[in-house]
């Protein structure tokens, strides 16, 4: 069963999303929270997972980032990673006033950027009894090397810097597509499936996605550095998913930041590149998932 839900975080943006509750489930249920990555809705397939999360016997919470989608918040296609941990610890807390919920059974899910931002905050808030984190970004500067071009990077800082200028005096933020059909035109993501991705899905599921965030949201990706904390999550039970042909959140650096992590985690690895996750790989990312979470807080 699915109903719309709206709450307000601590400093008083209402976010809106789904509670998710299963049917064979009755009294308080283990429950996960769940938000999506960079710019993307939650019609971006999160029903898809919170649906089989619920059948396994979990509810979930799934909410659009501030600044996307049906929540509200401004400035509008604006990411501030730190700013949506603290919305993700927010979650957790309306979690815990819903009736259906088991406080002492909560979950987080990720991917992508979020898949980083659970990270974090499994590692910082031990209400979280369990952690799902799908195709990471583990370091926001390192990732971005990755994906710029070197004699680029001089020029997207002076774009940053300008953009800092004209805030200060007033001016709105400049903007940036997030994805872009020439992977040399300038992009959040500047990748040839990103395009695909986004722009497939948005036409099919997603129409309130946008194409743009503000250039302060690709600063903020360069200063992001979720990997830092993955030692820091244990005893928290971690599962990384991981997309081994993923160019996007490079599958080379999420394993070797499972690598960092302490015991209990599993490494589920799939052949596929990153927006498989969603689609072709969904069951083979969803159904591990799943079960990780019943074994960790449903079981027993």
């Amino acid at each position: 069963m699915r109903s719309d839900i709206a709450f307000k975080t601590e400093d008083g943006v209402t976010l809106r999303g789904w509670h998710y509750l299963p049917d064979k489930c009755s009294g308080k249920c283990p429950t996960i929270v769940m938000a999506h990555g960079y710019s993307a809705v939650k019609e971006m397939y999160l029903d898809k997972f919170a649906a089989t999360f619920a059948l396994g016997g979990l509810a979930a919470i799934v909410f659009d980032n501030r600044n996307f989608g049906a929540s509200d918040g401004t400035p509008r296609q604006e990411i501030d990673p730190w700013q949506q941990i603290r919305d993700y610890r927010d979650a957790i807390t309306y979690a815990e006033t819903l009736p259906e919920t088991d406080p002492a059974r909560l979950g987080v899910w990720g991917s992508s950027y979020s898949g980083g931002h659970v990270l974090v905050v499994s590692a910082i808030d031990r209400r979280v009894k369990c952690v799902v984190s799908q195709v990471p970004l583990i370091s926001g500067h390192a990732n971005a090397r990755r994906l710029i071009r070197a004699d680029t990077f001089a020029g997207l800082h002076a774009m940053f810097d300008a953009d800092r200028r004209d805030r200060y005096i007033g001016k709105e933020p400049a903007m940036i597509p997030v994805v872009s059909k020439d992977p040399a035109g300038p992009a959040a993501l500047p990748t040839p499936d990103s395009w695909t991705w986004f722009t497939e899905t948005s036409k099919a599921r997603a129409p309130s996605w946008k194409n743009e965030v503000t250039m302060r949201s690709v600063e903020m990706f360069l200063e992001y550095e979720p990997g830092t904390y993955m030692a820091h999550i244990s005893p928290t039970p971690l599962l990384v998913v991981v997309a081994l042909q993923d160019h996007l959140t490079v599958s080379d650096a999420a394993l070797a930041a499972y690598e960092r992590a302490l015991q209990p985690k599993k490494l589920v690895a799939l052949r596929g590149g990153h927006f498989d996750t969603y689609v072709k790989d969904f069951s083979a990312a969803a159904e591990p998932a799943r079960d990780w979470f019943i074994e960790h807080l449903l079981a027993g």
